[in-house]
């Protein structure tokens, strides 16, 4: 299989701008298992389906493991951009689950004081988050790999949700949403235990769940069956027909796909997904294929066919 897609579709297709949210100490498969995915698909030969742009609050930040990058924006400047992004992902990390126990141990900082880092990342993401709530006209996504999900529990971004994150992290992820809720409007997040969990998915799921290569398993009530457009083109008209954004809008939070994975290869296994939802399935399965791995799926929580 190739890593590159042979549909027939008219026109041009735009590259799918990528936005990693790094800090100090996170997880080198969490950013390196999409950011891979992410770079091998294309949508024509020599046409890079994604481009990937590197957010941090500093010049450049260190991984667990030692490994150090150099930031494209800051946070700061990411803010001003955050229309230009289609997909912002937060990788985990020792580094979030650092900065959230510090922000329950210490004092709020007085209106003089600098924004923490926890401060400065639950921004980017809300204010990603209300982007799609005011203009529903486009698709977006928002991804939270292992210890990152926490970062969007924090944030109030997971209620009314289903959500998941590393095995260990469950405890604090439940509590975490529970907290949000009590801020919030009350809605709870339903923590599950799988490799990935994504609400507001483009695709209606339909009654054969084995004819859909977007989800492994759900547990819904029976749909009708599903005629899901698949991959680049659907992306593109996704962004074009009225009733696309009409029925988007009404989803939570605008039909913002929301997506949260395990620790891992979960953050690999979300790079294929979207891959194959926005550029093509047979891509996705070509890219695993020259890898020599294994795409466990997810589920969805929610699916619809726009």
């Amino acid at each position: 299989m190739s890593a590159i897609d042979d549909s027939t579709a008219d026109g041009p297709t735009p590259t799918i701008q990528v936005l990693f949210a790094l800090h100090d100490l996170f997880s080198d498969p969490d950013y390196n298992g999409p950011r891979e995915v992410f770079t091998s698909a294309h949508h024509k030969p020599h046409s890079p389906a994604f481009k990937c742009t590197i957010a941090a609050p500093t010049p450049s930040v260190k991984s667990s493991s030692g490994l150090v990058l150099e930031a494209n924006i800051d946070y700061e400047k990411a803010q001003t951009e955050l229309e230009t992004y289609d997909i912002l992902i937060v990788p985990g990390g020792n580094g979030i689950e650092e900065i959230l126990t510090k922000a329950s141990t210490t004092s709020p900082l007085s209106s003089s004081s600098s924004p923490s880092p926890l401060q400065e990342l639950t921004a980017l993401v809300k204010a990603f988050a209300e982007l799609q709530v005011r203009n529903s006209s486009k698709e977006r996504t928002l991804v939270g790999v292992s210890s990152g999900a926490l970062l969007l529990a924090h944030a109030g971004l997971l209620q009314g949700m289903g959500a998941t994150t590393h095995p260990d992290l469950y405890t604090k992820m439940e509590l975490l949403c529970k907290e949000a809720a009590r801020r919030g409007d009350l809605k709870q997040t339903d923590v599950m235990e799988e490799n990935y969990v994504v609400n507001n998915a483009r695709f209606e799921l339909g009654e054969d769940l084995e004819e859909n290569p977007f989800v492994l398993s759900k547990r819904p009530d029976a749909r009708r069956k599903s005629v899901a457009r698949k991959g680049s083109n659907a992306w593109k008209e996704s962004v074009k027909r009225r009733e696309s954004v009409a029925r988007r809008a009404a989803l939570r939070l605008g039909g913002l796909r929301v997506i949260t994975s395990r620790g891992g290869d979960g953050g690999m296994d979300v790079g294929l997904y979207l891959v194959a939802a926005m550029v093509s399935h047979e891509v996705a399965e070509g890219i695993a294929e020259s890898r020599g791995y294994r795409w466990e799926k997810g589920v969805t929580v929610e699916g619809i066919d726009v």
